[in-house]
């Protein structure tokens, strides 16, 4: 006897807790951004990016400069090897492994894992992108949003509606510490 009351009761709390876990789920608010939107109607990220390009682009002159002394001085050294003493072979051979080393050396110091691009990236863009997420756990917390998916970051989404788009609305929040793009100058992709 007890056991069917020990069942009955059992599945009672299932019921129950199924119930409230709908009713919960029901309750929940979801909201996605775009972020690559929003970053693109922010002129200071637009500047930043713009500087790291630049910097970017003249580091990677100064390297494939350096690598093309490197491949110079290796042909100047295939030309003349026939000609070399073994001393004098090996002595060009450790300053093309020198200088190769030094053009390394240079490619890690600037694109490295933790060289100066990382480096000035962090400087530059890392601020902005900490506002951004400010941003959104203000809107989030606000307006008792569970959850909100970034449009741009790969995140699977198969449908997203306009409405709960609130990509404006932290570019609006923003506006308030930084300069954003006015809201009617903004391009939706």
């Amino acid at each position: 006897m007890k056991t069917i009351k020990q069942t009955a009761a059992f599945l009672s709390f299932l019921l129950i807790l199924a119930f409230s876990l709908t009713l919960n789920a029901q309750n929940q608010k979801f909201a996605f951004v775009d972020s690559d939107y929003i970053l693109s109607n922010i002129p200071e990220y637009n500047d930043a990016q713009e500087e790291l390009n630049t910097l970017s682009s003249k580091w990677e002159a100064e390297i494939t400069k350096a690598f093309k002394q490197v491949e110079d001085m290796y042909k100047e050294y295939q030309s003349e090897s026939v000609l070399l003493p073994q001393d004098l072979k090996k002595k060009k051979e450790d300053e093309i492994i020198k200088k190769e080393k030094e053009a390394k050396d240079l490619q890690m110091k600037y694109f490295g894992p933790t060289g100066d691009l990382f480096k000035k990236r962090e400087e530059l863009v890392k601020p902005i992108q900490e506002k951004v997420y400010n941003a959104i756990q203000e809107i989030a917390e606000t307006r008792n949003y569970t959850f909100i998916f970034d449009k741009a970051s790969g995140a699977i989404m198969l449908y997203a509606s306009p409405k709960v788009d609130i990509s404006d609305e932290v570019l609006d929040e923003i506006g308030n510490v930084m300069q954003t793009v006015r809201r009617e100058d903004r391009k939706k992709k």
